[in-house]
């Protein structure tokens, strides 16, 4: 069973894995694609959280901002494939920030193209953040094993 465990463990993570894989090669001096996608969804979720609650988002590089989502989903996937739920809630941390931002379905018009697939997208980082939840769900409802004391010998003689 923990030979299962760990196999689907290494699957999972193959797709933060791959992904920070990919980013990591093309990033370059400026981030490469990941930080130009990147731009112009910050932009609008800033305007968005600016609008609603009235504080200014801080203005950052987004290389900067691209370097830590490839040490977020590289350590998290490390971390995860040999258990540690430290892994799992870097990645839940990656997930949580990603999400709304990438996937900003909710600005477009239901019946454009742009919001299904955005949507779906969404709801596939979803189940993802699902099942890091469950990770952890499981993991701290599993007893710990503790070792157990043999008592001692009498001596007899």
């Amino acid at each position: 069973m923990a030979f299962l465990s760990f196999v689907g463990r290494v699957l999972f993570v193959s797709v933060f894995i791959l992904s920070a894989w990919q980013e990591f090669n093309e990033f370059g001096v400026d981030g490469g694609p990941a930080a130009k996608a990147l731009r112009p969804k910050i932009n609008v979720f800033s305007k968005h959280v600016s609008s609603r609650t009235g504080v200014k988002l801080p203005v950052f590089e987004m290389k900067h901002l691209v370097s830590a989502t490839i040490a977020l989903k590289g350590v998290g996937s490390l971390f995860l494939i040999f258990g540690s739920s430290l892994g799992a809630y870097l990645l839940l941390l990656h997930q949580a920030v990603v999400i709304p931002i990438l996937y900003d379905f909710y600005n477009y018009d239901a019946d454009r193209k742009e919001y299904a697939l955005l949507f779906v997208k969404f709801t596939q980082n979803l189940a993802l953040l699902g099942a890091l939840l469950f990770f952890i769900g499981m993991k701290n409802s599993i007893p710990r094993r503790t070792a157990r004391k043999k008592a001692p010998k009498q001596k007899t003689g």
